[in-house]
């Protein structure tokens, strides 16, 4: 039974995440065909924003695995860039963002092969692979300013499965 503090989780769709950032994936026509015909180009995938003081920085994260339901008690905010998140291990993970820490969140759970990059500001879940450990290829600001606000929730919200 579904309560008042549970959200549940939803594919991840461009549409649907268009309000937090940008879904980073295959299209369904490449962009250019190169190395003789041997590989798709799928490029500039996502609205990357480091500001005007800060420069990309490529990251690998190594999480560990959570399951659903899950308890989403923290949420974080970079106010001063974009943070893409890009699975190295072909595996799904789970996608908390929110417009405000007060708002209530919405949850997605990623397809294998799908990244995502939350806009500058947004509010959102720490990372949260499922059933095994993940390892993300991170790009995000590298600047002077922590770039990381976090938020402690009082009532923590319950992320459950579709059922």
């Amino acid at each position: 039974m579904i309560k008042d503090r549970d959200i549940v989780c939803r594919p991840l769709s461009a549409s649907d995440f268009a309000p937090f950032g940008d879904v980073i994936g295959l299209r369904t026509i490449p962009d250019k065909i190169i190395n003789s015909g041997q590989c798709e180009r799928h490029h500039d995938l996502a609205n990357l924003d480091f500001g005007d003081d800060g420069q990309a920085g490529i990251s690998i994260f190594n999480a560990r695995p959570r399951s659903l339901p899950y308890q989403c008690d923290l949420l974080e905010c970079h106010p001063d860039g974009t943070q893409a998140f890009i699975s190295m291990t072909w595996t799904s993970f789970l996608v908390i963002a929110a417009e405000t820490p007060t708002a209530r969140p919405m949850a997605f759970l990623t397809n294998p092969g799908q990244g995502i990059n939350f806009h500058r500001g947004i509010w959102h879940g720490v990372l949260t692979p499922l059933t095994r450990p993940g390892l993300f290829l991170v790009i995000d600001r590298i600047g002077d300013t922590a770039n990381l606000e976090e938020r402690r929730l009082d009532r923590p919200w319950r992320i459950v499965a579709k059922s």
